[in-house]
């Protein structure tokens, strides 16, 4: 029977790009050593009480919950789904072996890992429905979602990119949703991780108000609350260029920026071309593509090349400049995107 699976690689993603080039997840947990004899919980348990015998009996339990699925739960063929910090992408894949510790490997952070075989490395955040981004938006480093036909719908995404959403469907009996929850794994809507879930909802509110050229008056207003001048197209035919910014009073000292705005679909190598192509003929120094739902591999490799002259903005850079800004943006935006600063206690 399928399962789904999300482990994490780090708080602020650090062991993202290992991740996806070794073709494994994982790591962490510097101070536990190998689990490959434990054959039970109760063995992870004495392993972890072993190794954090000063830690409350609290996060013992639940350190070992996290490492008994990641020992002796995860198994091929389940479907492993990796949310990316440092690109607010999604990777989707398929377990091939389970459970390894690494002993040779130098970095302790590197050494307990699964082997996964990673179908989709960039799908966009917003290509996944609200209610299964709060899903994988656990606090847990290692769960496995369940709810709302998780495991279907991922693996739906892992080979059309598109989520189906809780459909009344019949999945085949290799897709059915897993083991029921149990104490070996906390149910991940029982972590919430409640700075992703609302990042999330924000995110959602602004891919449904702000459209096309909406998106465009957006970007703009971040812009000027940045300090640049801004000439914004009016839609239709822009030669390649949706606004036109600079320093100085007339907005033509540097640096000179032209912008291209993309609010549905991930853009091609194509549009990156174009857009250096604008650079050239118009004369400016810099280009920043605002690409909602993300790149194609092929531009994001130009975007590489040419990252002193072209900046990427996905829709999660585009969330944290209006972030940055908010206090400065009209306030026809703030009226069509409301936002209140909260501070919760970090537990």
């Amino acid at each position: 029977m399928t399962s789904a699976w999300v482990v994490r690689t780090g708080k602020y993603g650090e062991r993202d790009a290992w991740a996806l080039a070794g073709g494994i997840t994982g790591g962490g947990w510097d101070e536990i050593p190998d689990l490959t004899r434990c054959q039970s919980r109760g063995d992870v348990q004495k392993v972890v009480d072993g190794a954090l015998p000063n830690s409350s009996a609290a996060l013992r339990a639940n350190y070992t919950g996290q490492l008994w699925a990641l020992r002796g739960r995860i198994e091929p063929g389940d479907i492993m789904a990796l949310p990316l910090k440092t690109t607010g992408e999604v990777a989707i894949g398929r377990v091939t072996h389970g459970y390894a510790y690494q002993a040779e490997e130098k970095d302790p952070s590197r050494r307990h890992v699964i082997r996964v075989e990673w179908t989709v490395t960039d799908l966009p955040r917003s290509a996944i429905k609200e209610d299964l981004r709060f899903t994988l938006g656990s606090a847990l480093t290692i769960f496995a979602p369940s709810r709302g036909h998780a495991v279907e719908r991922l693996e739906v995404l892992m080979a059309t990119r598109t989520d189906p959403g809780q459909l009344p469907y019949e999945p085949s009996p290799s897709l059915q949703s897993g083991p029921a929850p149990s104490d070996d794994v906390d149910e991940p809507e029982n972590a919430p991780n409640i700075a992703e879930q609302a990042r999330d909802q924000i995110l959602t509110h602004i891919s449904e108000t702000f459209t096309g050229h909406q998106l465009t008056a957006l970007v703009s207003a971040v812009l000027e609350a940045e300090g640049f001048v801004c000439e914004a197209s009016t839609g239709g035919a822009d030669g390649g260029v949706d606004i036109v910014a600079g320093s100085g009073i007339l907005g033509m000292d540097s640096p000179k920026l032209i912008v291209q705005v993309k609010s549905g679909g991930q853009v091609s190598d194509s549009v990156v071309r174009d857009l250096l192509g604008t650079m050239h003929h118009v004369g400016a120094e810099q280009g920043l593509l605002v690409a909602w739902d993300g790149v194609s591999g092929p531009a994001r490799q130009s975007l590489q090349r040419e990252r002193f002259r072209v900046r990427l903005w996905n829709s999660l850079d585009v969330l944290n400049a209006v972030l940055r800004t908010y206090e400065k943006l009209p306030e026809e935006i703030r009226t069509d995107l409301p936002l209140q600063r909260v501070w919760l206690l970090a537990k």
